[in-house]
This record gives structure tokens, sequence and C-alpha cells, in this order.
């Protein structure tokens, strides 16, 4: 029988325990309070040093300014990102929700890109082989708001600017090259013909007056119109034409002749770590560059046999490299107008559009378009790729290559489009920013090995739902993973293994159908881009080991659209997190 000490003993344990969960509820209620309030100011600290990007997150406190680049303000920067990381690291993790703990990782993920870019002078290097700062300043206008008077002088001011810009950019090109970081010289020829395009035509007719001849400012009054016309013509001619020709000058005169002569990242200065931190970045994992070198050769191996099997089907008299060379060179395979090329790319859209019930319950709301790649980047530009909305009132764009339509084939279209369009780039990314209840670091960071291990993913259930309709537009489909298998053996060949230009670019041309000028502009881009491409294949495969061990967990239980949604619910996040997501969407089944 219980005596009256028996009872004060349970009372007291019993007021024990709750006590005890009333603190832990209240220390899980500080550390989510501290997170919440660190990752607004690191948010509202990115928007204020990055005025572009905020104008993109509909914030226009800065619309009159651009980023100042300055050796000063780049050193204040890196010091602030690293107090920063301080803070987040003496966060209380096992406080945290499982929620938190991903938003926490990812935050430090963007912190700790901005310490190493800074750490390995990333800026002295503002370009790759198919782009650079000139051209993004290029695009100025469309991503500006142009609704008021104000937002025109706003834009005014910035273009105001551009003088700024293109001398501290060039200052630390210049920087690059007395410490030996600049791009190989193979990676730039013709480089030159892009930057030009900018200044060649007269002011009226260019990219930066367009806006001050079409929409809102056409219902100004006819004085104020007029200034702001008068205006924007005096800007472009004394501040904006003259910074392009100072950047053609420069690098036609100084930084072309003085580019390196190899290849590799790892004569830069602390190259072979800048390249491991690449790989890890860009892939999410602590792979070395050796064993993902490997992994593409069993890959492209694998991926073979497969594209033999449909020379085997169709007949064909010859190896797979006879093959792939009647699909470069046989006409029935290209479009003969940009229009017919750009009609077929959107058609197959509307194929998988129709699709997609079949493969998610929760789509985007943003649309998307489909649209040329614009013709001042074209010749040096990878075969497609997908923009996402540069503000609010805009969509998605899916760009199509169609310079050189004999180097286009048909037969890649619709793994081309699944990848950039729907269900890769669009659908994913826009289902991440319309996570309104996540925090802006989770929605608008993008994670390569994720985000394009996705778009691999997606070229393959194109497959599944009957998109390749024949023998032909499989094994463009086999090409397309064929392509990002070999990216993983020649990016890793140039830039650790001593692998030359040349050898690349056989390795590519023997293994894949893509055309020689597409393989020329994508090795000049792996040279130019150290490890991102390493970023696809790592992807892909962890989601298609993903997928195959929730099928075989559940059996007839597996829902394939509930499993994507799964996948994509969490936004773009780490291989290890998303691992985690799928186990637990598992036990959840």
């Amino acid at each position: 029988m219980k005596n009256a000490t028996d009872d004060a003993i349970m009372k007291s344990f019993i007021l024990f325990c709750f006590l005890l969960l009333a603190s832990g509820q209240i220390f899980a209620a500080e550390a989510s309070e501290k997170l919440t309030k660190l990752l607004d100011e690191i948010w509202q600290y990115e928007l204020s040093i990055s005025p572009r990007f905020a104008t993109s997150m509909g914030v226009h406190d800065y619309d009159d300014q651009l980023a100042d680049i300055s050796p000063q303000a780049l050193a204040r920067q890196a010091e602030v990102f690293s107090t920063f990381m301080q803070r987040l690291n003496a966060l209380d993790v096992e406080a945290l929700t499982r929620d938190e703990q991903i938003t926490l990782l990812m935050q430090k993920y963007r912190v700790q890109n901005d310490i190493d870019s800074y750490r390995f002078n990333a800026h002295y290097v503002p370009l790759t082989s198919e782009y650079g700062f000139h051209g993004s300043l290029g695009g100025l206008a469309n991503s500006t708001r142009f609704k008021t008077a104000e937002d025109y002088q706003n834009y005014l001011a910035r273009l105001s600017l551009f003088p700024r810009q293109f001398s501290q950019h060039i200052a630390y090109m210049k920087k690059g090259m007395e410490v030996g970081m600049v791009q190989p010289a193979v990676v730039l020829q013709g480089f030159e013909d892009g930057i030009k395009s900018y200044f060649a035509e007269p002011v009226e007719q260019s990219r930066f007056y367009k806006p001050f001849t079409e929409g809102a400012i056409l219902e100004f009054e006819d004085d104020v119109r007029e200034k702001l016309q008068a205006k924007a013509f005096k800007v472009i001619q004394d501040d904006v034409y003259p910074s392009y020709q100072s950047f053609y000058t420069f690098f036609t005169e100084q930084y072309q002749p003085n580019a390196k002569q190899d290849i590799s990242a790892l004569t830069w200065p602390d190259g072979e770590a800048y390249y491991q931190n690449r790989v890890e970045y860009y892939t999410t994992t602590s792979m070395s560059f050796d064993d993902i070198h490997e992994l593409g050769l069993q890959e492209v191996a694998r991926i073979r046999a497969q594209m033999q099997q449909i020379v085997d089907e169709l007949e064909f008299e010859g190896d797979i490299n006879d093959f792939i060379e009647f699909l470069r060179t046989d006409p029935q395979f290209y479009a003969k107008t940009a229009d017919e090329l750009l009609m077929f790319a959107s058609y197959v859209s509307k194929q998988m559009d129709a699709q997609l019930p079949k493969l998610f319950y929760k789509l985007p709301r943003t649309p998307y378009g489909v649209a040329p790649v614009p013709d001042s980047i074209a010749p040096k530009y990878t075969t497609g790729r997908y923009v996402s909305p540069r503000r609010d009132d805009q969509p998605g764009y899916y760009w199509v290559n169609t310079y050189a339509l004999d180097k286009r084939p048909l037969y890649a279209i619709p793994a081309l489009t699944l990848h950039e369009a729907v269900p890769g780039h669009h659908l994913q990314i826009s289902l991440s920013r319309e996570l309104d209840d996540l925090p802006e670091v989770r929605r608008y960071t993008y994670i390569s090995a994720f985000g394009e291990g996705w778009g691999l993913y997606s070229e393959y259930l194109g497959k599944e739902v009957g998109i390749y309709k024949t023998p032909y537009e499989e094994f463009g489909r086999l090409s397309y993973e064929m392509w990002r298998a070999a990216r993983l053996v020649v990016d890793t060949g140039m830039h650790t293994k001593g692998w030359s230009r040349d050898k690349a670019m056989k390795f590519m041309l023997e293994n894949t159908a893509l055309s020689e000028l597409n393989v020329n502009t994508e090795i000049d881009r792996y040279i130019s881009w150290p490890a991102q491409a390493l970023s696809y294949k790592i992807g892909e495969l962890e989601i298609k080991a993903l997928r195959k061990e929730a099928e075989a967990a559940l059996g007839d239980k597996f829902d394939l659209r509930a499993f994507h949604d799964a996948l994509l619910a969490y936004g773009s996040v780490p291989l290890s997190v998303l691992r985690e997501n799928i186990g637990l969407f598992i036990s959840d089944q």
C-alpha cells in the first residue's frame, strides 16, 4: 500500500518531467527564434550588397544601385560572412526541428561559398567561355521594373554606374594576370565578338535604349517622356558604350594575348584545393576527383552498351561511331529554319505538359515560354538552358539555341526539353520558389547536384510516359545521358590528369551523338567552369538509387507521384539531406 512519501515522490517526479519538458520547449523556441532572426539578417545583408538580386526578389530599395565590388567592399563582405558563419555554428542544432536543421545547413552552404569564392579569388576571373559580367549587365533592362518615371530614373542611374563596374572588373582581371589566374586562350577564341555586339548598334537601336521606345513610357506626358529619352541617349552614349569599348580594348589588347596556354585549373594559385572545393560544392559530396573519374568511365561503358542495342535494332551497317557520324551528317535530322526548331521544341513541351499529372500531384503556378538564345551569346552558348523569371510578372523561359541549325539535331530536342523545361528545371525551380512557408534561403538557393540531377532524371521520365517516339529520339536520350557521364571523365581528365583538349574532344565525339560544334562549346565550358559539370550525373545516380530503394521497400504501396512530390517537397537540398528525406518518406508510407 502506497504511503504519503510515495505520493510525494511521484508528484515530484511528475513535476520534474513537466519542468524538463517545458524547459526543452523554451530552449527550442529560443533556438528557433535565434535562427529566424539570423536568417533574416543574412538575407537583408545579401540584398543590400546585391542590388540587382534585390530587384529580382521584388525589393526596390536599391533599384538605382549596382553592387560595389571594390577591394575594400569585398574584404568587408568576406569579414561579415565569416562572422555570420561563426554565429551560425554557435546555434544549438539539437534544439532545432529537423526542418530548421535543413535550413541551417542550407544557410551555411550558401555563406561558405561566399567565403570560399573570396578566399580563392574567384572575382579575378569574372567570365567563362560562354558568359561574363558584361553579359549580365547587358540584360539589365530585362530584370528592371518599368512602371513609373522613377523606375526609368533608377534604371538610368544604374546605367551611369557602368564605368565604375567595368573598371572594377577589369582591375581584378589585371590582378589575375599578375598571379596567373586567367582563362586559357583556347576558350576565349571569338569571345570578343560577343563583347562588341553590346555597342555595335546605334544608340536608338540598342538593347539599353529599348525600354524608352515601348511600354509604360509611351503613356507619359510628352515633356516627361522626351526628357527621359534624351537622358537615356546621353547616358548610353557617354557611359554605357564607352564602358563596353574599354572592356573590348582591354580584352583584345591585354587579356587575350596573355591568356594561359594550359587548360587545367590546377595551374591557378592553390589550384588543386580550389578544384576539390568546387567538386564538393557542386556535388555536395566528399568524393575525390579520382573516384569521380572512375565512376564516369563505368557509366560510359554501361550507356554505350545500351546505345549499341538501338544500332542493332535498326540493323544499321556499321558500329556506333559510324551510326553517330550518320546522325551528325544526314539532313533529315535537322531543322531548316529557326522557327522550325523552336516549334518542335514547343510541341515537345506541350506533349510533356499533358503527361505531368501522371507523374506529380503538385504542379507549379508559374508558366514558362520557349524562346531562342539571344544572338549576342548564341555562337559560344550551350545548346539550351532554363532561365528563371527575373521579376514577379515574368514567366520562366526554356531557351533553345538556334545558331548553326545544322548542328542542332531534332532527335536530341525531346531530352533537352524535358531537362530544361518540364519536368526538369522549370518545374523543380518553380515549385521550390513557391514553397511560401520556407525561408528565402531555402526557396532561392540552387544546389547543382540536386537541380541538375533532377534535370537528367527528368530526361529518363520521358521514356516512361512515351515522349521518345522513334529509336533515333531514344538514341538522342541515351546520347544526352552519355554526355553527362562523359563529363565526369573529361572534366576531371583535363583538370587533374593532364588530358589535352584534343583528347577530351575525341572522347566526347566517340561516345556521344553531339555535333562537333556542341562538343567544342561544351569542352570549353568545362575548362572555364571547373567541376560544375560533375553535378549532373552524380545527382541523377543518387535520385535513381533512392527511387529503386523506395520501390523495393514499398512494393505495391509505391506511388510514383507521391515519391516525386517527396523529392521536391523540401526545395533544393544537398544529396545527403535528400537521402534522409526519402528515408522518412518510406517510413511514412
